[in-house]
């Protein structure tokens, strides 16, 4: 009968090693790294970090003391210290240079042999040891748990585990740099720490081996699992049995390694039999177990120094594969008759791990250590700015990318006309934003609708003018009959100048007053004319919206498949697809913006203490992703790009996209038409308001001047007519008679006084009336109308000729003031309506009507501009 599993090398529960810890000297941290504060940086900073220096100065005086005899407390605080160390390396230069921190000295000794020890004055010894003690203490940690039980085994399985981790950590970023020199001792060389990872990772195997025996797993599970212990076992040996290991460990070492290699061999050809058996392969069960007796037979002659228990796990297992071997021998000599194959003629036994060195990076991750933040060396920044300028560039250039991809939708979507054309299918379409804002400010201002309103107001102005024109002239008509009336009656005694010759120049000017009225109204003719020949064609500038009057994009007459719903409906869910990758765009660049932002590398460089190139690498590494969603967006877009382009050339197929675009095209410049040409009219209009208001107040202007001028005359006229009533009575001074009218007219240019011996007439001797110089209104000129040319062209509608430098000049009448008054018979009179002689520049206020002419001059066309 087959030896039952549990006779096997399981029983062997207690036989692991577990690791001492390397001893040290006492080192005083504080006081060199406070004078390096205070004299590189500042005593300030040095108070400032007074705390973390305490804190380092405790940490250290534990790991020296063991103050604390629980292993997971003394696991904490050798981690600690390792990182408080990260950060000290980053900070301070501890070297024998005398600008560093050179009064440092850190010893330690060798574990396994405690006379020999090494001295160094840098920091990689320090880490180095340090991190050999927390792999000692892991493996205490796993040796103390119960393995009697599941939660037992695993739990010191877990603790191999990190064992494991922490010598894989030493060797690959601690041993070399505490080697240097060769001054390091041999537990914390590269050697050394590869050895002991394996063994560690030997017993975490183990105890996984011995939880699958507790589960009753199958004979073929629990054989690769056996053989993977022995496998770690063996890379172990190997170590040991080469220098500088195979003198410094002891000859006990050795042989529990070799015994374990060779009992978990025979304890995977023990389980792997079993399985055979199962499966009546006789021969080479039988070739396993021989295989495995010899191993065993092999490894008990060098078990000098092993421990009985482990020598007593392999007789129980020896026996047990004896007396299968037996069994299968005799049913092969019986019922099978199989060759039975040589040993070494067989395949590698199949192993399988379950273990693997815990991940240590994490747990002694320094860079979310607040200890000695504030202190940042130059070599840090500068490697941080240079980090800076690499995200920099990875972010523009996607950016870059993104921005390419969106603006290549834009363009290829405008090309094809989308979604424009959907839009147009469903009534949804609108003017170019140019022409639609043109539309509505020609709305705004009242539309071709509200052009009668204005042409209304010029009629209105054309009369008001019109009527102050009427007045004016029957004003002065009135003026001048009373003077014929009373000339008529006093015949060769009304001796004052006549009417028409003193209102010349108002006449004149009211004249051409009415010719400019009356070419203007010509004007208005012809502007009224064009608005009523387009007001047909400027109609559609009234639409509201505009958008009605624009050409629709129908489905067609005849279909012959019936499929225009379906190649509308995926050339939309195409767009749709479209617009979805493009807000992805914007979350991408969204997300690269949020990453750089939160992207702070400072701590890490700060602990680091490898390559910083290795640094950014790694680092670098975290955009990967998102680049690579990045490429595959523009990737999907341009396949959407090119899927849209053959619908819509299929929809523009099916609904004659182009003869619609040519209608809407021929619409668009219809209403560019209307629009300039309803400009054009309503420039003209108020050009023509402008020159109408302009002209009243020239009108008004001469109507002030003419009613000054009648008022002047009344009071000359009473006043002739009580001298002449005077002269008729005999009332007048016979030594003055002959001079009286002589004396009230007298000559142009002369100067008025009277008589020393007199008294001065109490009338003001300034003109009573003095019109104010009229400002020039700003000219204004158009383009001549389109009704004939040039030369055939009426006079300009709205212009005023200027006025005459000269003008009118009455005769001079040499007449003697009456002998009765000795005065000037009109005070002030400087005949402001009738031309005097020349005076000299300066001498006297200008002409009141030689006002320059507000208007264009004779060439221009007046207000209107061509039709």
């Amino acid at each position: 009968m087959a030896a039952t599993p549990s006779s096997s090398a399981a029983g062997a529960t207690n036989i692991m090693l577990a690791i001492f810890e390397k001893k040290t000297n006492s080192v005083d941290l504080y006081r060199p790294l406070r004078n390096y504060i205070a004299f590189n940086y500042s005593e300030r900073e040095a108070q400032n970090l007074e705390d973390d220096l305490q804190t380092l100065k405790q940490q250290r005086a534990d790991i020296e003391r063991h103050s604390d005899p629980s292993l997971p407390s003394r696991r904490d605080l050798l981690q600690s210290y390792f990182r408080a160390l990260c950060l000290v390396e980053t900070r301070f230069p501890i070297s024998p240079d005398p600008a560093h921190v050179n009064a440092l000295t850190f010893v330690w000794f060798d574990a396994f042999k405690p006379k020999q020890k090494s001295s160094q004055q840098n920091i990689h010894l320090e880490k180095a040891s340090v991190l050999f003690n927390l792999g000692a203490v892991y493996s205490q940690i796993g040796l103390s748990y119960d393995r009697n039980t599941v939660d037992g085994r695993r739990q010191a399985s877990h603790a191999f585990i990190a064992a494991a981790g922490a010598f894989a950590y030493l060797r690959d970023n601690a041993s070399m740099k505490a080697s240097i020199g060769g001054s390091a001792t041999v537990d914390i060389s590269g050697e050394c720490a590869g050895m002991l990872e394996k063994l560690m990772l030997a017993q975490a195997q183990e105890c996984v081996f011995e939880n699958s025996i507790a589960k009753g797993s199958t004979p073929g599970v629990c054989s690769k699992i056996s053989r993977q212990v022995g496998l770690y076992y063996e890379e172990a040996l190997a170590a040991l049995n080469v220098a500088p290991l195979n003198t410094h460990f002891d000859k006990s070492w050795i042989a529990h390694v070799q015994l374990k290699s060779a009992l978990f061999y025979a304890e995977a050809c023990f389980r792997y039999g079993l399985e055979l058996h199962e499966k009546e392969e006789i021969a080479e069960e039988i070739a396993r177990l021989r295989s495995a007796i010899n191993v065993l037979t092999e490894a008990k002659k060098n078990s000098k120094g092993a421990a009985a228990q482990i020598l007593d796990a392999i007789g129980k297992l020896e026996a047990n594969i004896n007396r299968n071997l037996e069994r299968a021998v005799k049913e092969n000599d019986r019922v099978y008759l199989m060759r039975v194959p040589s040993p070494s003629s067989l395949p590698p036994l199949a192993a399988f791990s379950m273990v693997k060195p815990m991940a240590m990076s994490e747990v002694l991750d320094a860079s979310k250590e607040k200890m000695f933040a504030s202190l940042v060396p130059d070599s840090s920044t500068k490697a941080l700015s240079r980090y800076t300028e690499m995200v920099d560039d990875i972010i523009r250039m996607q950016a870059e990318k993104l921005q390419q991809a969106s603006e290549l939708t834009r363009v290829r979507l405008k090309e094809m006309e989308l979604p424009d054309s959907i839009l147009a299918l469903e009534g949804n379409f609108t003017l170019p934003t140019s022409l639609k804002e043109d539309v509505e400010a020609v709305q705004i201002s009242g539309g071709p609708a509200g052009l009668e309103a204005e042409l209304q107001q010029l009629r209105d102005l054309r009369r008001v003018n019109q009527e102050l024109l009427v007045q004016t002239e029957e004003l002065l008509q009135k003026e001048a009959r009373e003077d014929s009336q009373f000339r008529s009656q006093f015949g060769t005694k009304w001796t004052r100048p006549q009417s028409s010759t003193l209102t010349k120049n108002l006449q004149d000017r009211l004249n051409r007053f009415a010719g400019n009225l009356k070419q203007a109204a010509e004007s208005d003719g012809r502007i009224e004319r064009s608005v009523r020949e387009n007001s047909a064609f400027m109609s559609i500038l009234d639409a509201r919206p505009i958008e009605s009057a624009l050409p629709t994009l129908a489905r067609p007459i005849m279909s012959l498949d019936q499929n225009e719903d379906a190649i509308v409906g995926s050339l939309k869910q195409s767009l749709r697809q479209l617009e979805t990758l493009g807000a992805q765009r914007a979350g991408l660049e969204d997300m690269l913006k949020e990453m750089k932002r939160k992207d702070d590398i400072l701590p890490k460089l700060m602990t680091s203490t490898g390559s910083h190139e290795d640094l950014f690498k790694k680092e670098i590494a975290k955009y990967d992703h998102i680049c690579e969603e990045i490429a595959q967006n523009i990737e999907a877009q341009e396949q959407l790009l090119m899927q849209i382009q053959a619908q819509n050339d299929e929809f523009s197929a099916l609904f004659n996209l182009e003869d619609y675009k040519a209608s809407r095209e021929k619409c668009y410049k219809q209403i560019e038409a209307a629009i300039a040409k309803f400009r054009e009219i309503k420039d003209n209009i108020n050009e023509g308001l402008k020159f109408y208001v302009t002209l009243q107040d020239a009108i008004t202007n001469v109507k002030q001047q003419s009613n000054d001028f009648v008022m002047t005359r009344n009071i000359q006229c009473r006043e002739m007519i009580e001298d002449v009533q005077r002269q008729v009575a005999g009332l007048s001074f016979q030594d003055k008679s002959s001079g009286a009218f002589s004396s009230s007219y007298p000559p142009v240019g002369s100067q008025n006084q009277r008589p020393s011996t007199q008294q001065t007439d109490p009338r003001p001797q300034t003109p009573y009336y003095q019109p104010p110089e009229q400002p020039p209104v700003s000219s204004y000129g158009h383009p001549p109308p389109s009704y004939g040319s040039a030369a055939h062209q009426p006079p300009p509608p709205y212009h005023i000729p200027p006025t005459s430098a000269a003008p009118y000049q009455p005769h001079q009448v040499h007449q003697q003031a009456p002998a009765e008054y000795g005065q000037p018979a009109y005070p002030g009179w400087r005949g402001p309506y009738y031309n005097a002689p020349a005076q000299q520049p300066g001498s006297v206020p200008r002409p009141p009507y030689t006002v320059p002419s507000p208007y264009p001059p004779p060439h221009q066309g007046g207000y209107y501009k061509q039709q």
